[in-house]
């Protein structure tokens, strides 16, 4: 373990780390960043190149982390075969990461090619509007809109921000809500017909 924490190695130790970590997070269900960033800008020509829109953000950070921690590792252990030398830590992370972002991308294509569709969550965000929602966190109010969570056709959860699409309403934590429109990054939601009520002390 001390080669892999020394200068030359740390910065793809921790990113190997950190790929691990989400991977463990994902796993047991606590992941709760599934807003799809790469429906939103997976047509801009560079993000598309790197995989936006084939796949969910979060897969492509593990795929980037993954390959920028073993690309860099294979450098520094080459150089050391090689020359008896490392580079430095910061220097080996640019190389990394000019091999990492267009592997990203080769990578990207095919394994979209072999996931169902149904696991991932890839969808257009526009195809949330019309579906039931529950506020997660916050107040929302016309103009300040709070988290809410609603679940796509795939049964995968989607977390997005959400405000009254009529003035003088608010919702609050655990309502249930109807997004029916998308105004930029904020869904524009009526209410259910289900709004939390708390209860008076007795």
């Amino acid at each position: 373990m001390d080669w892999m924490l020394a200068g030359p190695f740390l910065p793809f130790t921790v990113a190997l780390a950190l790929m691990l970590l989400i991977g463990l997070v994902e796993a047991v269900g606590l992941g709760g960043f599934d807003l799809d960033w790469d429906a939103d800008f997976g047509d801009i020509p560079l993000l598309g190149w790197l995989g936006f829109g084939r796949l969910p953000f979060l897969m492509l950070v593990v795929l980037f982390l993954a390959l920028f921690g073993i690309t860099g590792m294979a450098i520094q252990q080459a150089l050391a075969a090689l020359t008896g030398e490392m580079l430095p830590g910061w220097l080996a992370s640019l190389a990394a990461t000019f091999a990492a972002l267009p592997g990203t991308g080769l990578l990207a294509r095919p394994l979209a090619a072999i996931l169902p569709r149904d696991e991932t969550s890839a969808i257009d965000v526009d195809e949330l509007a019309g579906r039931r929602a529950v506020i997660v966190t916050g107040r929302a109010t016309p103009g300040s809109p709070a988290r809410a969570r609603v679940t796509d056709r795939f049964g995968l959860n989607h977390y997005v921000m959400a405000e009254p699409d009529n003035s003088g309403q608010a919702f609050v934590e655990g309502e249930e809500i109807i997004l029916v429109r998308r105004d930029g990054h904020v869904f524009k939601a009526i209410t259910e017909g289900k709004t939390f009520l708390p209860q008076l002390d007795d």
